[in-house]
């Protein structure tokens, strides 16, 4: 019996080794030999197909300010640190699916006080007629010493130590484990997604709060302009020579250019607030650091962007998605184990008795051991399940496919929104430069009496529009940049604090930091 058991036991780790279910294989993306032909004439700044170095694509613009920002927010930015608190939950399910493999072993210690029913069990030492002393169950055929007591009644103490272990035969469990491997996978890319999205944001918000400065620049200007010319209108209608006309048109220009600041101040307000949220800040709280007017920093020359198939080894939302299709093929096998056998090795040891001080004896000890063999015969679920889960792959192959997909056409879109605005921001500048030699003219016309002040009024306008189209096309070209390195998936290398204890305290010292500054 015992060769049988051992024989059992290596057939068993023999054939462990096998593994149901299909094995994975990384897919292969889906991409174009090159990118599109986005070169527009003129550019100055254009996207070529180097391997970017994107570790930290922010420092290309050359702006501590901004550089700083992004590593505050890195440490301190709530939703990173939610991405970080989501990894360590993944990797805790993952060791809890891992101990599947380990046996379980369990201590445990009861106590028990028993009555026995006259009229049940205890019939068999004489019927039911009542609780019969040793002699009397003697003469019954039973031993006196497997009565214990003349009563119905008893105690039990027992302690001791029951193990299970499943053995993988089929690699139920090894599937499991390498779903979970792959989904703790999944969320790790998640957060480098998060990364991006959350430096993305901060720099696209800094662009604005610098490109809103400069709109509030371009109006003083104006104002000031426009105040100048409704004195000297007010001056000339006193001594004759123009009409109250002109002055009230004057005088209705400067409002209509002081209602502007209201509301670019109010803009501004809202960015300094959005990087304080970013930054996990109460409001205002970047609002004297952020004060001091600066210009748009330059964007670089050159755009290092990669081949298209160095894109699937770079974003983190196609990483992810490889990695929730690995999963969703590994459960496949973790539901195909179930229609095979199971095989348990369960057993038991402890001491029992009736008396407490009994426990000691070796005569009390008590062991089992055996092996247990569960084999299913039919199951529908089971069979409908390995369906869902070939569903699921398919699905996940399919969310794969539209990732790289919708990958490429983010690259495609930003180079080219990019190098279209700075086109579009030269023949703004070609206007600017019209509108201002326009002004210039109208405002000798009017002095010499060849026009009236509505040209000039036009003409001033038409300035501050294209002016103020030409910081907001500036914005745009910086804002684009940023949504090139985001879509080449850029940023997420530079690391971020896994410790959600160590965030916090991080973002005590940054909240602290433009404080220390000043």
């Amino acid at each position: 019996m015992r060769f049988l058991f051992g024989t059992s036991l290596i057939a068993v780790a023999m054939v462990s080794g096998c593994t149901v279910g299909p094995d994975f294989t990384p897919p292969t993306a889906e991409v174009p030999a090159k990118w599109q032909d986005h070169a527009q004439k003129g550019a100055q700044s254009t996207a070529v197909s180097t391997t970017p170095d994107t570790i930290a694509w922010w420092t290309s613009f050359n702006d501590p300010e901004l550089t700083s920002l992004i590593e505050r927010a890195r440490d301190s930015n709530p939703d990173l640190q939610q991405a970080a608190l989501r990894i360590e939950e993944a990797r805790a399910q993952l060791e809890a699916v891992g101990a599947r493999n380990l046996p379980s072993v369990n201590l445990d210690t009861s106590y028990a006080r028993t009555h026995l029913s006259q009229n049940g069990a205890l019939a068999l030492f004489g019927g039911s007629g009542g609780a019969q002393t040793a002699s009397q169950s003697a003469l019954n055929g039973v031993p006196s010493s497997l009565v214990p007591f003349s009563l119905p009644s008893f105690d039990l103490f027992q302690t001791g130590f029951d193990a299970s272990w499943e053995i993988d035969v089929f690699g139920r469990v090894r599937r499991s484990v390498e779903s979970a491997e792959a989904q703790a996978q999944a969320v790790v890319e998640a957060q480098h997604d998060a990364m991006i999205s959350v430096y993305a944001e901060v720099a696209r918000s800094y662009m604005q709060l610098r490109g809103i400065q400069r709109l509030i620049a371009v109006t003083k200007d104006n104002l000031r302009a426009q105040q100048d010319a409704y004195k000297l209108t007010k001056a000339q209608a006193a001594g004759g020579e123009t009409s109250n006309l002109d002055v009230e048109s004057a005088a209705a220009e400067v409002a209509t250019t002081e209602a502007q600041l209201p509301a670019l101040q109010d803009q501004l307000s809202h960015a300094v607030n959005a990087l304080s949220y970013l930054l996990d800040l109460e409001p205002g709280a970047l609002e004297k650091e952020l004060r001091d007017a600066k210009p748009l920093p330059p964007n670089p020359p050159k755009i290092p962007i990669g081949m298209p198939s160095e894109l699937a080894h770079r974003r983190p939302d196609i990483r992810s998605a490889e990695a929730n299709l690995h999963a969703a093929t590994a459960n496949i096998g973790v539901a195909t184990a179930d229609l095979y056998p199971r095989l348990t090795l369960t057993g038991s040891i402890g001491v029992q008795a009736l008396r407490f001080n009994n426990l000691g004896n070796w005569a009390s000890k008590f062991y089992s051991i055996g092996p247990a063999l569960s084999i299913p015969v039919f199951n529908g679920v089971t069979y409908a399940n390995i369906t869902v889960q070939e569903v699921r792959q398919k699905e996940a192959a399919l969310n794969y496919k539209t990732t790289v997909l919708q990958a490429l056409h983010d690259v495609e879109n930003s180079v080219s929104s990019y190098e279209a605005e700075q086109i579009r921001l030269q023949s703004l500048q070609r206007a600017a430069t019209a509108n201002a030699n326009s002004l210039n003219l109208a405002q000798q016309r009017y002095r010499a009496g060849l026009s009236s002040f509505l040209e000039v009024l036009d003409s001033e306008r038409r300035l501050y529009l294209s002016q103020a189209e030409m910081v907001r096309s500036s914005v745009t070209i910086s804002t684009n940049l940023i949504a090139i390195y985001k879509a080449v998936g850029g940023g997420w290398d530079i690391g971020a604090p896994h410790d959600p204890a160590q965030a916090a305290a991080a973002t005590q010292v940054s909240a602290a930091q433009p404080t220390a500054a000043k």
